[in-house]
């Protein structure tokens, strides 16, 4: 369905959830920068740059974080098509 195609209620839900979807992504990219930050980084900078330990450190890091991440965000949607089933299933 195009844009043009949306009547304004199903534009405004869109734009919500877009907004929303932002807000999350924003939300997963900070709370994992201090995490992985916290984690891989000492407190006191020998260096302005990164070793390679802190460097190789924050790749696995972030790489777990999304994978975790992208499964749990696999389980929810698993668990919200059962609900929805189960809600078929009860009201039919």
């Amino acid at each position: 369905m195009n844009m043009p195609e949306m009547n304004a209620a199903q534009q405004a839900k869109l734009q919500l959830m877009q907004e929303m979807e932002i807000e999350m992504m924003s939300d997963l990219y900070s709370r994992m920068t201090q995490a992985c930050h916290k984690k891989c980084i000492p407190p006191k900078y020998a260096d302005s740059e990164l070793g390679k330990g802190e460097s190789v450190c924050i790749d696995r890091c972030v790489a777990k974080y999304l994978e975790v991440h992208e499964r749990i965000g696999k389980k929810l949607t698993a668990m919200s098509a059962q609900d929805e089933d189960l809600k078929k299933k009860m009201g039919a």
